[in-house]
């Protein structure tokens, strides 16, 4: 029922490319272009600056762009809503994770959420929680779950599940032979940590200042994108990663992984469901509702 003129200038405006859009939206780039030259033609301005083979916003571009991620909300609210009333819940939802939890915790849950809700669109972005958070002020994202701490004061946080971050190495080899360490130990150990933006690494860092140590001051030989790079990487070379116990059951149950204690150093921490604050509609808190009930299975 939306006006799809909207949903091809959101588009544009997010992807600043007319190709992009097309891809995005399974248009053909003439009628992405139409759609555009029509809603320039309504309003009597232009909405995007062209230069070369870049474009972007005009200030009337940025005002539509405003109250079409408003209009584009209420409809998806309202289709969401209209069902409801006979018992139906249609409608699409966009999630975004941080890795660790795309990876290790919702795919049990996406499968049942799938299985119970059939006629949902369900789609699911991938990235560190600074970028998932992002992904959600720019309304690419429904709801969003993170782990760590918490940051943004615009963005809401419901904790739905505890997680320990726990030290590593390769069981194969002789490196770090002790069960347990002192955290006055890290400086002379080299790691592997997840990069900048994650919040595995944010929590980590709040550790060892509980501690007056300071990232700066470890021997870092990589920052990696993903926890199953870290694992791949403890393989080949003798250090440790800081990772979810949630990461490497299996390879802690097969021996191919053993921890080490830093002793007096916990690093607990929640994961969390995050969305706009004073926005709290759609099939959002369906989804927070289920993934907070089977959660006890995880």
């Amino acid at each position: 029922m939306s006006d799809f003129r909207l949903k091809v200038f959101q588009s544009v405006a997010k992807n600043l490319s007319f190709t992009k859009a097309s891809q995005e939206l399974f248009v053909s780039q003439p009628a992405i272009t139409r759609h555009i030259q029509e809603l320039e033609t309504c309003y009597q301005t232009r909405l995007f600056d062209r230069q070369g083979g870049r474009i972007s916003l005009t200030d009337a571009g940025r005002l539509l762009l405003q109250h079409s991620d408003k209009i584009l909300d209420d409809y998806k609210q309202l289709e969401y809503e209209m069902h409801l009333l006979h018992d139906e819940y249609i409608g699409e939802l966009k999630l975004g994770a941080s890795t660790t939890i795309a990876q290790y915790v919702l795919p049990p849950l996406l499968a049942k959420f799938i299985a119970g809700y059939p006629k949902v669109n369900l789609s699911l972005l991938n990235g560190n929680s600074r970028e998932i958070e992002v992904a959600l002020q720019e309304h690419r994202i429904d709801l969003g779950l993170v782990e760590g701490i918490l940051r943004l004061p615009n963005l809401k946080y419901t904790t739905f599940l505890e997680d320990e971050l726990v030290a590593v190495v390769d069981a194969r080899h002789k490196f770090c032979t002790a069960d347990e360490i002192l955290p006055e130990m890290l400086p002379d150990i080299p790691l592997v940590l997840r990069e900048r933006g994650s919040g595995t690494l944010d929590v980590f860092e709040r550790a060892l200042s509980q501690h007056n140590l300071k990232l700066s001051s470890m021997q870092v030989l990589m920052y990696l994108g993903s926890t199953e790079s870290i694992k791949l990487f403890l393989e080949h070379t003798n250090c440790m990663g800081i990772v979810s116990i949630r990461s490497v059951r299996q390879e802690l149950m097969t021996g191919r992984l053993r921890v080490v204690d830093i002793k007096g150093m916990p690093m607990q921490r929640q994961f969390n469901f995050v969305q706009l604050q004073g926005q709290a509609g759609g099939l959002s808190p369906a989804f927070m509702r289920f993934a907070g009930h089977h959660s006890k299975d995880l």
